[in-house]
């Protein structure tokens, strides 16, 4: 037995020193859980935007020259059915509206209502407007705050609404969606963690990260909201790769413990040293992966986007801590205990699973059989992404009885499709009668307000289109009129908004995937030492990604299953779902291609054979990957069945992604190109073997 590496060592001294470990990560998981319980208040609502946009830079110079009257301005819209104005009602309730505006010191401005303009021609809908005071964020939050305590009552009712209102509901909405669904996915985490572990005590070992790491990532997030902005959704991705990673490394780390433990004559210390320098050297890797994979995120320029993929790295970043310190330090205090509550037929010391070994055996015997139908079904899946069309979601994401969507539907019968999401064209003074005539020229402009000068020499031209501000259309018309109006106009408002973050992500999307492919495929070299073995499993990972997404094709743009899912299809996916969705997939896939590949390395390592190579890296790492699997499928498909679409999309992508990576690719087709490409797939060419560092995962 040779002498253990740097994280064997780790492992050593951390059984060695169990209680120091336990009381460090208790001062980390206290002091930084002091500040848990704040950060769901300071959390952001807004920042889906692309930075450095045009329709940013207008919002700004609307804030800045024109008392707030941006994208992020409030609209309380005020339905009489029996009532109009001027009847006692509905002007109660336009006066307690305006009072409940006036009183909170993030709104600047409320506009009296304007027949024509904010008061329908029958009188039965009022809009009360009122300009931002704060930045977008904080904007979203007073919508938060606003939306129950408006007057309700007197056959009046009064809606928040706009973009600040829309996205207060939305998070609210993906929120409740998101802790239902983990409440359901519990149970089903508990029992298949059971199951897969065999044993009451060491099933809790995943839970043990996921508590820690999410309880100091909450914590860490708090303090980042200090210096920056960080989106709602940045936690909600914490805890749900805190609770995957926590499964997968805790799943890994103590098979391995359990076979070291035998061959250490029952020396709970130097069976943690042996399992930390091999199942350790894996999960290091496996995590460094993961959070390369989630960095290319931040190469989209917007605040969501960058706060999110931040949020997820840093659960990373303490469940891979925890993994290599305070994992060791239980397993060593532990010892035999770790299997205490064993069930009936767990036999708690197999590490190297029969029936693993026997279906890798039956692929080695028959690659060909096995491995044909398995590439044939992920490529017909992927078909349908060649006709995959995205977009920004529309108002109908929000739950239709909540005040947004109420109030979109009213506006939009009093006033035309347009009047929900106006375009805001900032033009200089003297261009002002220029741009005016170029707005009213456009097809599908309905009117175009009269200038109000601003502070800085400029006008704004409230513009209201004849389409529906989520449609194709309205986006054409961002990108005509921009064209068409004269040197120093810009397009702004809550459609441009969303029109140009679209835009980005569609520009930003093959550099991110390029660049995950790329520091993937990397990053598998330098652990594998083996460039084909580390093609295959990069290219497999990607074609498992581009089945779920033909799968999520067929569910969310042709409405395939949307009545078993109870959803109304949009047309499209979100835009945002192939660039961040594609992060996530191929971060948790690449974990189950490390442990696979790792245990193969190991076995070749050992061995020079080829055949031993395959079957035994299956027959070690298969139970982990499906049971592993197993969980995360289940998790991400009671998100599948959440109210809101989002969490659809994401439960359908993430939980069919897992399934195929799994099932299809990792236990089935990767150990049949294994045996295809034989001892080439762990060869080394003598220029790579001087470059690439010495990495070996046998003890």
């Amino acid at each position: 037995m040779t002498a253990p590496g740097p994280l064997g060592r780790l492992g050593r001294w951390a059984a060695a020193h169990a209680g120091i470990v336990a009381v460090a990560w208790v001062v980390v998981a206290v002091g930084l859980g002091l500040f848990a319980p704040r950060v769901e208040h300071t959390l952001s609502g807004a920042g889906w935007e692309a930075s450095g946009s045009e329709s940013v830079h207008v919002r700004t110079a609307l804030d800045r020259e024109f008392g707030g009257a941006s994208s992020s301005a409030l609209a309380v819209v005020l339905h009489g059915g029996g009532h109009r104005i001027g009847d006692p009602a509905m002007d109660r309730a336009v006066a307690a509206t305006v009072r409940t505006l006036d009183a909170d010191p993030r709104v600047g401005r409320v506009l009296t209502p304007r027949p024509g303009a904010t008061i329908s021609r029958d009188g039965r809908t009022v809009v009360v407007q009122a300009t931002a005071a704060a930045d977008s964020n904080e904007m979203v939050r007073a919508a938060d705050d606003l939306k129950d305590r408006l007057p309700q009552g007197d056959g009046v009712r009064a809606s928040l609404t706009g973009a600040s209102g829309m996205w207060s509901d939305f998070n609210a909405a993906n929120r409740d969606a998101m802790l239902k669904s983990e409440l359901l996915s519990w149970p089903v985490t508990l029992a298949v963690l059971v199951v897969a572990f065999g044993s009451l005590v060491a099933a809790g070992l995943p839970l043990l990260l996921t508590i820690v790491g999410l309880v100091a990532s909450a914590g860490t997030l708090y303090l980042a909201t200090l210096l920056l902005d960080v989106s709602v959704w940045a936690m909600n991705f914490a805890l749900m790769f805190a609770l995957a990673l926590g499964i997968d490394y805790a799943l890994f780390v103590v098979m391995r413990f359990r076979g070291a433990l035998e061959r250490s004559g029952g020396d709970p210390v130097a069976a943690t040293a042996e399992t930390m320098d091999t199942a350790g050297k894996a999960v290091l890797f496996s995590g460094i992966t993961v959070l390369v994979s989630l960095s290319a995120v931040m190469l989209v320029p917007s605040p969501a986007f960058r706060s999110m993929a931040l949020g997820v790295m840093i659960a990373v970043v303490f469940v891979l801590l925890a993994t290599l310190t305070l994992l060791p330090a239980v397993l060593g205090a532990l010892g035999a205990r770790v299997d205490r509550g064993a069930l009936p037929w767990a036999r708690t010391g197999r590490h190297r699973s029969p029936r693993f070994a026997a279906w890798a055996a039956r692929l080695w015997r028959h690659p060909v059989r096995f491995g044909a139908p398995a590439l044939l079904a992920l490529v017909l899946l992927a078909v349908p992404l060649l006709g995959l069309r995205t977009g920004m979601p529309s108002i109908a994401v929000v739950p239709t009885d909540d005040g947004s969507r109420v109030g979109y539907a009213q506006l939009q019968a009093a006033f035309g499709p347009g009047a929900t999401g106006p375009l805001q064209v900032v033009a200089p003074r003297s261009e002002a009668a220029a741009a005016a005539a170029v707005l009213r020229a456009d097809r599908a402009v309905a009117a175009v307000a009269p200038a109000v000068a601003g502070s800085g020499g400029s006008v704004l031209l409230q513009t209201t289109l004849r389409h529906d501000p989520s449609s194709r259309a309205a986006g054409a018309a961002v990108d005509r009129l921009r064209g068409a109006l004269p040197a120093g106009a810009t397009v702004g408002g809550a459609v441009a908004e969303n029109h140009d973050l679209e835009a980005t992500l569609a520009a930003k999307t093959p550099l991110v995937i390029g660049v995950v492919l790329a520091l993937g495929f990397l990053l598998l070299l330098v652990a594998l030492r083996a460039p084909l073995v580390a093609l295959l499993g990069t290219v497999t990972n990607l074609l498992a990604v581009a089945a779920a997404f033909g799968v999520a094709r067929l569910v969310f743009q042709d409405g395939h299953g949307s009545g078993l899912l109870g959803f109304a299809p949009q047309g499209f996916l979100d835009a945002w779902a192939p660039v961040f969705f594609f992060a996530m997939v191929f971060a948790i896939s690449m974990d189950y291609t490390v442990f696979l590949l790792s245990s193969a390395k190991e076995h070749w390592e050992r061995s020079g054979d080829a055949r031993e190579a395959a079957v035994g890296g299956l027959a070690h790492s298969g139970r982990v990957v499906f049971a592993a699997a197993a969980v995360m499928v289940a998790v991400f498909f009671t998100f599948a069945l959440s109210g809101p679409l989002p969490p659809k999309e994401m439960g359908v992508v993430l939980g069919v992604a897992v399934l195929l990576d799994a099932f299809l690719v990792r236990l089935l087709l990767l150990p049949v190109l294994l045996r295809l490409t034989g001892r080439w797939a762990w060869w080394l060419p003598r220029p790579l073997d001087r470059l690439l560092p010495r990495v070996r995962f046998g003890h």
